[in-house]
């Protein structure tokens, strides 16, 4: 599988503060890739350097195999649509006055516009001001905008923020459905693990603007492996003949956390325990979650 996008050593820097710091991305083509991170970590401004709305300080950007320069950047993203923050509009205009402007400047013919309509589903809403929207429906807008001339990539910066419920899954959908109906590279950041855990096929992670993961999603889940919380009545003596039989344990809040076990081990383990007149107050099988794991690679609490 080829990368649409690749970035080597990409550093941002304001001031004093770096907000990128050698950040080595690899989008594969054809996918949903979710670019996951706390708010301020990075996102929005990585994806303003790859659409050249802000210059790196260092690094290398690379998008359809072209490193990205001055000289070659307008052509490049000819086939990149884009939704950057909020989507931009014209309020005392509809919605269909909107996309004819920028199918205008792009050079498109009409039927692109009602085509566009259809995907986003608001060509029952196209002669509406696009003041009077709603805030999905302004969303879907913007996402319309970006699809205007079917781009090969798609780069969107937190497209479900703000939305409800109903407005998310809407969106969610679209963005799942473009790969496979439109051929199109995804490439979408959110502060939320759940949206993109249901979106993304490839996963990158950012923290305080360094990646701290990038792979496959599955591989994302790997990491959440089980183990076993037993607590007695004597967590220190326990942990003694545990460890005396090679068993890794650590105590953790009144429990001495087990690697995952075969029953038939765990039962020889407590049996011996037993035998050793340590009282059993508890066992329990516990999965490391999605959001844990985050947490670990991003240092901090964050909305999940």
């Amino acid at each position: 599988m080829t990368d649409i996008i690749t970035t080597n050593a990409l550093c941002k820097q304001y001031g004093e503060a770096l907000r990128v710091k050698d950040l080595d991305l690899a989008v594969p083509e054809g996918g949903v890739y979710g670019f996951l991170g706390p708010n301020g970590a990075g996102k929005s401004t990585t994806m303003k350097m790859i659409l050249g709305l802000a210059r790196p300080t260092s690094g290398i950007i690379t998008v359809f195999g072209r490193q990205v320069n001055d000289s070659n950047r307008l052509a490049i993203l000819k086939e990149v649509g884009s939704l950057i923050e909020s989507p931009s509009y014209y309020g005392h205009l509809t919605g269909r006055e909107n996309l004819k402007i920028i199918s205008t400047l792009k050079g498109l013919p009409d039927n692109e516009i009602d085509r566009v309509l259809k995907i986003v589903r608001l060509e029952n809403q196209k002669d509406k001001k696009a003041g009077q929207y709603s805030l999905g429906m302004k969303q879907r807008l913007g996402l319309a905008c970006a699809l205007l001339g079917n781009p090969r990539l798609l780069v969107l910066d937190e497209p479900t923020n703000g939305l409800d419920p109903a407005g998310i899954q809407e969106m969610r959908e679209l963005i799942c459905s473009l790969p496979g109906l439109y051929g199109m590279t995804v490439m979408v950041s959110s502060h939320l693990l759940g949206e993109i855990e249901q979106m993304a096929t490839h996963i990158g992670v950012i923290s305080k603007g360094e990646l701290v993961f990038q792979n496959c999603l599955s591989a994302l889940h790997e990491r959440s492996s089980n183990s076993i919380a037993v607590r007695t009545l004597d967590n220190k003596a326990a942990e003694k003949i545990l460890r005396s039989q090679g068993i890794s344990c650590q105590e953790a809040e009144d429990y001495l956390m087990l690697p995952d076990l075969a029953d038939s081990d765990l039962v020889n383990y407590i049996f011996q325990l037993f035998n050793e007149q340590i009282g059993i107050v508890r066992i329990e099988e516990r999965r490391k979650s999605l959001e844990d794991i985050f947490l670990e690679l991003t240092g901090t609490a964050v909305s999940l």
